[in-house]
């Protein structure tokens, strides 16, 4: 089977799970064998994290915000501690939650104190009338919220302040982000639980050297993060601008919903069509309402996990190198 891209085929009664650790050009050569089984175990960890919840029978919302609280706080991957640093050296942070049973929606963007993102994201659309807060304002409402705030500087990894500080030298930004096996590591998860209904949670620290408080597509509802349970639930990674452009998440579940397209034909077509054309590096984690699993993107590789109720799972870093956990 080629894991480049996973797509199941057979409903699931049960649960499904999947998360992504951020798609880019993944280089064998750049990642050691030590390095590789860390982000293997780190993987595997965050995925527990979420089916635990689902395998004691909690729901998927649950289960998506927990599984992104775990990749938040592992320093390989560009959200939460790991966060790349901005042209101002410093970190911003955006996250967006979704449910599908209500399309229930909350996310925030540009947050520089509030310790996980994903479940600031989760009060904004639980304690608030909004859907979307940025910046000192949305850190406040965190606060207001009694959610775990931390000194900006928490955020920071040596190898991202190594990646920011290259970017500043000589040599050319294109150059650096090649050379980084860590470049897009925005991360996410989606789930459908045994009740059949769906949810999609992304965080991310954005881009190396970004500026002007850019935001990209993962608190953009529609865009990076969306959920429905009468088609899909789907959390993506990649250059954000253009997921915007194309309202992925929406997209994929309005050509379900209106077209009868599959959720693997779907997912496919856009990644290989639209964003492939426009120079769109990325991908996509997705479950539909059957508990479908579509796991694909256009790049080099993708950071990516999952599980099916009854069925192994499984983790991958590179583009065939699959690992399978009992």
């Amino acid at each position: 089977m080629n894991f480049a891209a996973f797509h199941s085929q057979a409903p699931v009664s049960g649960y499904s799970i999947a998360l992504h650790g951020g798609a880019g050009t993944l280089d064998e050569s750049t990642l050691s064998d030590e390095q590789q089984r860390a982000i293997h175990a780190a993987l595997r960890s965050a995925l527990a994290v979420g089916e635990r919840l689902l395998e004691n029978g909690g729901d998927a919302l649950d289960a998506v915000e927990a599984t992104v609280v775990a990749l938040e706080e592992c320093p390989f991957f560009n959200a939460g501690v790991g966060a790349c640093l901005s042209w101002e050296g410093d970190h911003e942070l955006d996250a967006a939650i979704m449910d599908g049973r209500d399309l229930g929606s909350g996310a925030v963007a540009g947050v520089r104190e509030v310790r996980n993102p994903i479940r600031a994201a989760r009060a904004v659309m639980e304690r608030s009338e909004h859907v979307l807060l940025g910046g000192a304002g949305a850190d406040r409402f965190a606060r207001s919220c009694g959610l775990e705030m931390v000194d900006n500087g928490f955020f920071t990894t040596a190898l991202r302040r190594e990646h920011w500080e290259a970017l500043r030298t000589e040599r050319a930004e294109s150059d650096a982000r090649l050379s980084d096996p860590f470049r897009f590591g925005t991360v996410g998860a989606v789930a459908r639980d045994r009740n059949g209904h769906l949810a999609a949670a992304t965080s991310t620290g954005g881009v190396t050297n970004k500026r002007w408080g850019r935001i990209g597509d993962s608190p953009i509802i529609g865009a990076g993060t969306y959920a429905d349970d009468r088609s899909c639930a789907i959390s993506c990674t990649g250059k954000g601008e253009l997921f915007i452009r194309e309202s992925v998440g929406h997209e994929i579940s309005a050509r379900m919903r209106l077209a009868g397209q599959s959720l693997a034909s779907a997912s496919r077509e856009l990644l290989e069509g639209p964003l492939k054309i426009s120079g769109g590096a990325g991908g996509l984690i997705a479950v539909d309402r059957d508990g479908r699993l579509s796991l694909d993107f256009n790049s080099r590789g993708m950071y990516r996990a999952w599980r099916i109720e009854g069925e192994r799972a499984c983790s991958a870093i590179e583009l065939g190198v699959v690992e399978y956990m009992d």
